[in-house]
């Protein structure tokens, strides 16, 4: 099919009834769970969900979590523009998620934290813990501030759906459901969201190929764009998108911001069964959104196949492709586009949703906690509220900041990627080397911040020649004539740089979060050797698990070299005293609430029989 004009189409009453639905539904498992778990006031409730939550709905939540509006408007764009290699990132997911489930979460798990940060503090020192604690802050408000205003701006310009409207109301409900129903509604709210998201990408699935004349006219006119071209194994480090780029720095991107984020560890270790269950179902939610956005982008590029959008003016730029395209193919379709609208605002409501609950829980744990220490299961509930409405508040705002902040929005996007990668790196230090020290584990991720922020911000400053991002070929020889400007249809000359501005700068993006990755290892081992490595005696079992466990698990040779000498053989017994201490601790606290309800009660009781025998008296 070819376009020769924007269609003027725009939201109807039913496009806004079917958007609205998902704030209310949202909002009222909030209630639900505010509701049903009125009687369960302790932070541990509220913050993990008591650890009895199940692997299911824990999977939907943590793919619906990272998943956000960027990936449901911007995926498809990508693949319109570059081709289908964007498929190659469920390699980088499998290799994410098996070591996400085989070495990380299971000591988080173990160690019986709620903080992921607060494993720092346990194997190295306070310092290591608040630095790395304060830089997650700041990196989790930041994104997620640009996760919900650039899907916004995006369905702003195309839907003129209002965009100050949308961002405020996601503000609003996301923190309205955190805060009443905690981590349960959490959880339970990014379910509903999930399916959300996949209804969404299928109806435009469908409507798309019917629109564009059949599987077969999208397969030959992919096919003949080059789009179906996959695999490139370039080993050029400044392409930006080959099969090493992707599948190498696409794991660690997505190890930085997944394996080691709050977030993430703070479901996985809400669950009450084998937590890794979790994380491999949620690999089959990531394999179906990649999947289905990389569909879109196909389907999107053979519609237009002969009539770019985006060369021909009729967007300003390349994220308003997927919205330009819905409201084309579903437009005459009342309810339709507000359910894409609905898919997109999914992925964003279930992105702030997990970040404002992990906000809250860091803080509190990491900072409430230590300095109020007698603070009671009630009192910290009310302060997890409270936080969880302050940092709701702050990424609100953090959303408005960003339509201020012109070009750099796109460095803001990358910040995971340059801090994911040093803070994988000290957690790397804490549980693959027995040896590491709180100083090296210091050294190395002040240094690996400061090295990955310099390449992406470099980077930023001076963008990689054009030749090394130039999208596949596009046309607009069936456009109807406009008199907008073509653009995007051939290289812009870029002026001479310096050596390091074309080589260093120059490198994908994607490996922003690996240089991080590397550099804190590298130079936080080092910084251990000339300081001295720490003794054996002093790293608990429970709190390693060299790498090992997974690839020399048969062998005791390498395993007594990679344990440094810990007596890994006793790793179990330990283990189980230590769970078995945690769980005295925890039916202490049960039995010392239950006992203080109780004498509260008969307080009461005696209060009340005292008043009724005085009235009695009073009365003869």
């Amino acid at each position: 099919m070819e376009s020769s004009h924007r269609r003027d189409e725009t939201f109807q009453i039913l496009d806004y009834v079917v958007f609205a639905g998902i704030f209310v539904i949202s909002s009222g498992i909030g209630v639900f769970f505010a509701i049903k778990e009125r009687k369960k006031t302790t932070s541990r409730e509220f913050l993990v969900g008591g650890r009895q939550m199940s692997s299911g709905p824990v999977a939907l939540s943590l793919t619906a979590s990272f998943m956000s509006a960027i990936t449901v408007l911007g995926a498809p764009s990508d693949v319109y523009r570059f081709g289908a290699s964007f498929v190659i990132f469920s390699i980088a997911y499998t290799l994410m998620v098996m070591l996400t489930a085989e070495l990380f979460v299971p000591v988080f798990y173990r160690s019986g934290i709620t903080s992921a940060y607060e494993y720092l503090e346990l194997r190295f020192c306070k310092a290591v813990r608040v630095v790395a604690t304060l830089i997650y802050i700041v990196q989790t408000i930041v994104y997620t501030g640009v996760v919900v205003y650039a899907p916004a701006l995006a369905l702003n310009q195309v839907t003129r759906f209002n965009l100050w409207g949308s961002i405020f109301a996601t503000g609003v409900v996301c923190t309205f459901y955190c805060t009443l129903g905690g981590l349960k509604a959490v959880v339970w709210s990014d379910a509903f969201q999930m399916v959300v998201m996949v209804v969404g990408f299928l109806t435009v699935l469908v409507q798309g190929t019917k629109e564009t004349g059949g599987l077969g006219v999208v397969w030959d006119r992919a096919l003949n764009g080059s789009r179906l071209n996959v695999f490139n194994f370039d080993l050029d480090p400044l392409k930006r998108h080959t099969f090493w780029t992707i599948s190498v720095g696409g794991m660690f991107t997505w190890l930085g911001i997944y394996g080691v984020n709050q977030s993430t560890i703070q479901r996985c270790i809400s669950c009450k069964t084998w937590q890794a269950l979790a994380l491999y179902l949620n690999l089959l939610g990531l394999l179906v959104i990649c999947g289905c956005a990389a569909s879109s982008g196909i389907i999107m590029y053979a519609f237009y196949y002969n009539c770019d959008p985006w060369t021909a003016g009729y967007v300003r730029a390349p994220d308003q492709l997927m919205p330009f395209f819905v409201m084309e193919i579903l437009g005459k379709l009342p309810g339709l586009p507000g359910l894409f609208v609905a898919c997109a605002f999914s992925g964003t409501l279930s992105s702030v949703a997990a970040s404002i609950n992990a906000l809250a829980t860091v803080t509190y744990e990491d900072f409430v906690k230590n300095c109020f220490r007698n603070i009671s299961d009630r009192a910290g509930t009310w302060m997890s509220k409270g936080l969880c409405v302050v940092f709701g508040a702050a990424c609100t705002a953090m959303a408005v900041s960003a339509s201020y902040m012109g070009g750099i929005v796109q460095a803001a996007l990358s910040i995971h990627g340059m801090c994911g990668g040093p803070m994988l790196g000290i957690f790397s230090l804490g549980i693959l080397f027995p040896w590491t020290n709180s100083k090296g584990a210091a050294g190395g991720l002040l240094l690996g911040v400061v090295l990955s922020f310099w390449t992406a911000l470099g980077a930023f400053v001076y963008p990689a020649p054009s030749h090394k991002t130039l999208p596949l070929p596009l046309s607009t020889a069936g456009c109807a004539p406009t008199n907008v400007t073509t653009f995007h249809s051939r290289p812009v000359p870029t002026p001479s740089l310096s050596t390091l501005a074309n080589s260093w700068y120059s490198m994908s993006y994607l490996y922003y979060s690996a240089v991080g990755y590397i550099t804190t290892v590298i130079l936080g081992l080092l910084i251990t050797l000339f300081t001295g490595p720490t003794p054996v005696e002093d790293v608990k079992p429970w709190l390693i698990r060299p790498v090992c466990n997974i690839f020399c698990f048969w062998s005791e040779k390498y395993k007594r070299i990679c344990w440094c000498g810990l007596e890994h053989d006793k790793e179990k017994l330990d283990l189980d005293n230590h769970l078995s201490h945690n769980v005295q601790l925890s039916e202490k606290d049960q039995d010392l609430e239950e006992s203080t309800k109780k004498d509260s009660m008969d307080m009461e009781q005696e209060k009340s029989h005292d008043n009724s025998g005085f009235v009695t008296e009073t009365r003869f």
